[in-house]
């Protein structure tokens, strides 16, 4: 199926039934019972290993966190080292040759992994984020006996990107087993090109494998169910296939007053495609689906079931902190559950496919997502220094070394696995690539990258035919940006058609130019606000949003202020660890609403008050001489920084969650709030109402010397948003808290442990830290413990943390029945005990 984006009509551009993640009637989860060595020796891919010293685990599996941190390392991977590791596992045969096949599927393995079955080596994967399986038939014992599956990981080359990756199995493994008449892995595109609230026209296309070497009869069936299992549509065939042979056969549902999914209404169907031969059921696979339209205009944006909306969106890294990649569900539905808070509707996953299990969550829970599947192409970029590559050694080489030969395989792998995503909108092929070719920089007319430069907030000082003459005078190089974007372009078209492709341009005055943005549908600004104006004016059928944006409240300004921007992903929502070159003891980017513990930061608040109807109010203080402002002769505030607001960038200014000071100490009180009115009090005795309107930053502000006591801040009867701080003593007592009450003995489920210093009259302690030890009783585990803070370099393991900002957190997971205890304990504190069911 095609589609179009056009200018200035609104229209419906493509309706799709997507398909969510595979579930078939003979795939197994095969993350159980694994054993792992961190060494290497060739001896360890063969069946007569004695590995009984291993390590036992259960995947998904990241090594590379559960190393101590270290300076003799590099930031650009959060100072935590890489090496190569060998898994092994065995099983039995249990498939019938003559009827059946087996397949291993693999999410993910960070990276260059190489795979062994009884000894012969029957695959691998260099890129860490391509999903991939291998046909393991031929390779089998027979029935009965048993297996080797050794898997050999490569990660000598530690700093082969720009942010934390992790090693190893991090993402799941299955054993498919199918018949040899089967719908093969992938095998299933569902698109409506007719929709309305009445009804939907789904067509829905279903290839099938013959690998038999007989010609086969069978009835091939479709059948969708809603959310309470009711069957709202069918189809049927019979179909006979040679031997050998293939067949796609399309089916056609129609489904009367269909559910629409939005991140709203997260409604999602059940799809069941069978295969019966002779009445047996010889092949099912059940998928959840999911009915909404989609619609891309130059002038007035982006159209969700014929409503227009806003993106507001985040990038997220495929990191969470301290567990690293190997990523629990429940880590990421609370992350989602709080960006969901803050009115966050999108997530852009930078810069690679995420896994099925975190895509599995942004259509149950809501997101709409910008699949990007590349951050280099066809020349390399500097792993340490961001930009075009300025380092050369083993360690630091990346994936543009093997882009030439795997860039189709690793492209259309990750697009089949999620092409049917309800949540997936878009398609992004590449993250600021402009940087590793030549011409790009040099066209410009400017650039320093220097955030406090003209890049950020200056248009381009020369027309667009004066770049476009710099840039053709210039070499071309030995590769040209622009056909390669159109060949990434074409191949994921090849696969799926029903989605616009974008990329993330860096410097798009050049790339407008160029023939860059001819390959691409949509054209995604990063960092580029101050040229939205530009680009639409000069290039108005193309649709321009925010692809890269930092979280201040000029970014959204910008884009409210312009209906024809579709709307932003934010940089970022969540901090992420990584890209932190030379910055020891700091290992991790604190741009994020959310640090890497999950707890929200002043930006969060911000943006709550932008994306979110529901009145909000957040206190933050800050002495006079340490804050960002000095006053003014009539009592204004005035910002320390040129340009103040306007030019913030990445992070947020230093401000405490506190009311703490000297007596009669001037403190700087800033709340923010989406309430056009506040009333600040001091003890109960106002320091006078102000009004939102005289404070274009969108920060509320007084300037109060400091008395002891209680600081609150409300709203009117049409806004009642309170918030306050109150003075604190020193920490007494230990508050710990747990997202859920009930704990399944499953690998994906965690409990959240939050911590909160309080002080003996029960105030939240902010501004004192002190170390809490965590207890278990037998039947829990702890995964990890972290604090939030980007200079903290304790082992995430480590059952005891000082608190940041008299905050921690615990994660912990069941690994027996009955009831499960939780005790937190500290010197000279009264402490916590939660039970856990």
């Amino acid at each position: 199926m095609s589609f179009e984006i056009r200018k200035p009509s609104v229209f419906i551009a493509f309706i799709l039934l997507f398909v969510g993640s595979f579930v078939r009637a003979h795939a197994s989860d095969f993350n159980d019972n694994w054993r792992f060595i961190l060494d290497d020796n060739p001896k360890f891919s063969t069946n007569d290993l004695d590995d009984k010293s291993w390590q036992i685990l259960t995947l998904p599996h990241d090594w590379s966190i559960l190393q101590p941190f270290s300076k003799e390392l590099n930031g650009a991977t959060a100072y935590l080292p890489g090496g190569i590791g060998w898994y092994r596992k065995s099983f039995k045969t249990q498939i019938d040759s003559d009827k059946e096949k087996q397949f291993l599927y693999f999410d993910g393995i960070y990276n260059h992994s190489e795979i062994f079955l009884n000894g012969e080596r029957i695959g691998g994967m260099i890129n860490g984020y391509t999903p991939f399986y291998i046909e393991i038939s031929k390779y089998l014992q027979p029935t009965g006996q048993e297996n080797v599956l050794a898997i050999r990981v490569d990660r000598r080359r530690y700093i082969d990107s720009r942010w934390y990756t992790g090693s190893g199995i991090y993402r799941d493994v299955k054993l498919i087993t199918k018949d040899k008449l089967h719908i093969p892995i992938w095998g299933v595109q569902f698109l409506t090109p007719k929709v309305g609230a009445q009804w939907a026209h789904a067509e829905v296309n279903i290839d099938v494998q013959n690998d038999f070497n007989s010609d086969k009869t069978f009835e091939l069936r479709a059948k969708l169910s809603d959310q309470q299992g009711k069957v709202v549509a069918t189809a049927k065939r019979d179909i006979s296939l040679s031997a050998k042979a293939s067949v796609r056969e399309s089916f056609n549902l129609a489904v009367v007053e269909p559910q629409l999914w939005s991140p709203d209404t997260p409604h999602r169907y059940q799809l069941t495609t069978q295969i019966y031969v002779d009445d047996k059921l010889v092949d099912q696979q059940s998928q959840a689906v999911g009915f909404r339209s989609l619609q891309f205009n130059a002038d007035s944006g982006f159209w969700l079931n014929g409503k227009n909306l806003k993106i507001k969106g985040v990038n997220l890294h495929h990191d969470a902190g301290a567990v690293g990649v190997a990523v629990a569900d429940d880590v990421w539905r609370r992350r989602f559950a709080k960006l969901k808070e803050a009115g966050v509707n999108a997530i852009r996953t930078a810069h690679n496919p995420m896994s099925e299990r975190f895509l599995e969550l942004t259509d149950e829970m809501g997101f709409l997502v910008q699949g990007e599947i590349f951050d280099e192409w066809d020349n390399p970029k500097d792993k340490r220094l961001n930009q075009w590559e300025r380092h050369d050694d083993l360690i630091s080489r990346g994936y543009a070394d093997y882009f030439q030969e795997n860039a189709e395989i690793d492209l259309k792998n990750a697009v089949l696995r999620d092409r049917n995503r309800v949540s997936i909108i878009m398609w992004s092929i590449g993250n600021e690539i402009e940087w590793t070719y030549p011409r790009y920089k040099q066209a410009s007319g400017y650039f320093d990258m220097n955030a406090k430069g003209n890049y950020f907030y200056n248009p381009p000082f020369i027309e667009a035919d004066e770049i476009k003459k710099r840039f053709f005078e210039q070499p071309a190089g030995e590769y040209v940006l622009a056909d390669t974007a159109k060949k990434l372009s074409k191949w994921v078209k090849e696969v799926d058609d029903s989605r616009p492709v974008t990329a993330n341009l860096i410097l798009p005055s050049v790339s407008h130019v160029s023939g860059y943005t001819d390959a691409l549908d949509i054209i995604g600004y990063s960092y580029r606000r101050v040229i939205y104006d530009y680009g639409h004016q000069r290039y108005p059928d193309k649709m321009i949003m925010g692809t890269e944006n930092v979280v201040q409240w000029h970014e959204w300004k910008a884009i409210e202020e312009r209906p024809f921007i579709a709307g932003t992903f934010l940089w970022t929502g969540i901090d992420y660890l990584g890209e932190a070159h030379d910055r020891w003891p700091g290992k991790n980017i604190d741009a994020g609403m959310l640090d890497t513990a999950g707890f929200a930061k002043p930006a969060f608040h911000l943006y709550k008050t932008l994306w979110q109807d529901k009145p909000h109010a957040h206190i933050t203080t800050q002495s006079l001489d340490a804050s960002s402002y000095t006053m003014g002769k009539n009592g204004e505030f005035i910002d320390k920084r040129e340009g103040g607001w306007r030019r913030r960038v990445w992070g947020w200014y230093d401000v405490n969650r506190h009311w703490n000071y000297q007596d009669n100490e001037p403190v700087i009180v800033e709340v923010l709030s989406n309430c056009p009115t506040l009333d600040l009090r001091l003890n109960g005795k106002s320091l006078g109402k102000k009004r939102l309107l005289d404070f274009p930053d969108k920060a509320y502000k007084w300037l109060v010397p400091f008395s002891a006591g209680t600081l609150s801040v409300s709203g009117d009867n049409n806004c009642e948003a309170i918030d306050n701080v109150a003075t604190a003593g020193s920490p007494k007592i230990i508050s710990a808290s747990t997202d859920i009450s009930e704990l399944a003995q499953d690998n994906n489920r965690v409990a959240h442990i939050e911590i909160q210093l309080l002080d003996d009259k029960g105030n939240p302690v902010s501004h004192a830290e002190q170390e809490v030890t965590l207890e278990l009783s037998a039947n829990l585990q702890m995964v990890a413990s972290d604090n939030g803070n980007s200079a903290t370099l304790a082992s995430y393991q480590s059952d005891t943390l000082n608190t940041h900002q008299g905050r921690g957190l615990f994660i912990v997971k069941r690994i027996g029945t009955g009831e499960a205890l939780v005790t937190i304990k500290g010197k000279d504190l009264k402490s916590q005990r939660l039970k856990l069911h």
